[in-house]
């Protein structure tokens, strides 16, 4: 994410008129769109707000939290679904344990991690057990010293988990995928380092007991997500890597399948405001090939105050085959972030839920969680899902009661004025009869 330190105020104070009013002043101005984008829904929006209802867990939001990410993860392998969760203020990471009654438990398993990002779950030293890498920026504004660092959590049994250092005093992290990406059995890690001015692509390649040994894809700055699967068809595992800065682009590293990456850009805007905030590998058509959907929506460009932009939204590349790439527009989401598919309505097809994090939050109907329903051919029809709490940064979806249903998982990340309609850690289950 592109932070300005000057613009994220930690304060009580609701922010000054002049500031909503310069935010949407920008929205509505007649800048460009990035080619192939529309600043309105494919189908009118409809509210859908009573579809799920909303309970907390874990502590309170009452200290402005910033979660950063989440996911569902069976941790202690017991049949139940946990959540972890990295806070990138108190430099965090939570394990919140699903009890038998439903219910969850929250500890910390990691304290002192500079700023962590994004947390993955791999079996990393082949002991049978879920260990966690971690990727920690150092400091979550811009900065352009190297204080990045990759954190693996050994799981020790019995809740008890051990920091290993992966790597550190590097540009900063923001995700780091474990993966074989040279066939040899070994984990790998495919790694993007935002940095500030200077970033990098990497993978990292597994040597056994801990240690790893890297290799540089692409030196660039920006990087937001990376994403590992076989985008070519030739049975082994590439990555696509989103860039924000001044780049706004989505590379594709092609692996012959000893770790050399043959390197092109897939997709890229001449909007250097586009504010890329997401991306992931999933088949958005179920075709078989792994397709990337991917959201723009940062808020906190170098020069500009957040707010919503009218290139905002939620897109994805259709994957052709051979690695070749369709853009298609999903639908207007001002501050979109964390774009995930699911067949919601059970009708067979991959919907489409994304999070507002940087809306205009002056008006309470704004956006803060949609669902783009998929019409196929007719395209997406948006539906609020709710408009309250505000600012939510991260979402999983995932069936935590293994009834065969679902539950959404929401992070909220509250970096800037208002400090209202708060949230840290929310499941989010469907009404009756929904």
């Amino acid at each position: 994410m592109r932070l300005n330190a000057q613009t994220a105020i930690d304060s009580a104070t609701p922010a000054p008129a002049w500031v909503a009013a310069i935010a949407l002043a920008f929205a509505s101005c007649s800048a460009p769109l990035p080619e192939g984008t529309e600043s309105a829904d494919p189908i009118a929006k409809e509210n859908d707000l009573e579809r799920y209802q909303r309970e907390s867990v874990g502590k309170s939001a009452a200290d402005k939290p910033w979660v950063a990410h989440l996911k569902a993860i069976d941790l202690d392998q017991d049949g139940r679904l946990d959540i972890v969760a990295c806070e990138a203020k108190d430099n965090t990471v939570s394990w919140l344990r699903q009890l038998p009654d439903g219910s969850f438990e929250e500890h910390f398993i990691a304290e002192g991690l500079q700023a962590p990002v994004h947390v993955e779950e791999a079996d990393m030293d082949g002991d049978g057990d879920i260990d966690l890498v971690v990727s920690c920026m150092g400091f979550v504004f811009p900065n352009n010293d190297k204080i990045g660092s990759i954190i693996a959590l050994e799981n020790l049994g019995n809740g008890a988990f051990r920091q290993r250092v992966i790597a550190e005093g590097v540009d900063r992290v923001t995700d780091a995928r474990p993966a074989d990406l040279n066939g040899d059995g070994l984990v790998d890690l495919a790694v993007g380092q935002f940095g500030y001015d200077q970033g990098k692509i990497q993978w990292m390649e597994g040597k056994g007991d801990w240690s790893f040994e890297s290799h540089v894809l692409l030196e660039l700055s920006g990087a937001i997500n990376v994403c590992v699967a076989d985008f070519d068809g030739n049975g082994t595992n590439d990555i696509a890597a989103q860039l924000s800065q001044q780049w706004e682009e989505i590379h594709l590293f092609q692996n012959d399948g000893n770790g050399d990456f043959q390197q092109r850009i897939v997709w890229g805007s001449t909007n250097e405001d586009f504010a890329s905030s997401g991306l992931r590998a999933t088949d958005i058509n179920q075709d078989g090939k792994p397709d990337l959907l991917f959201s723009n929506g940062d808020g906190f460009g170098p020069a500009a105050l957040p707010g919503p932009r009218p290139w905002h939204g939620v897109q994805w590349l259709e994957n052709l085959g051979d690695a070749q790439f369709k853009y298609h527009r999903i639908g207007y989401l001002a501050g979109a972030y964390s774009a995930i598919d699911f067949d919601l309505d059970s009708d067979g097809d991959r919907d489409v839920l994304a999070l507002s994090n940087f809306n205009d939050w002056s008006d309470p109907q704004a956006d803060s969680m949609v669902w783009f329903e998929n019409r196929g051919n007719d395209g997406f029809a948006k539906r609020v899902l709710a408009h309250s709490p505000i600012q939510l940064l991260t979402l999983d979806i995932a069936d935590l009661d293994k009834n065969g249903g679902h539950r959404l998982i929401t992070g909220g990340f509250h970096a800037y004025p208002p400090f209202e309609r708060m949230s840290r850690i929310s499941i989010w289950k469907p009404a009756t009869g929904k």
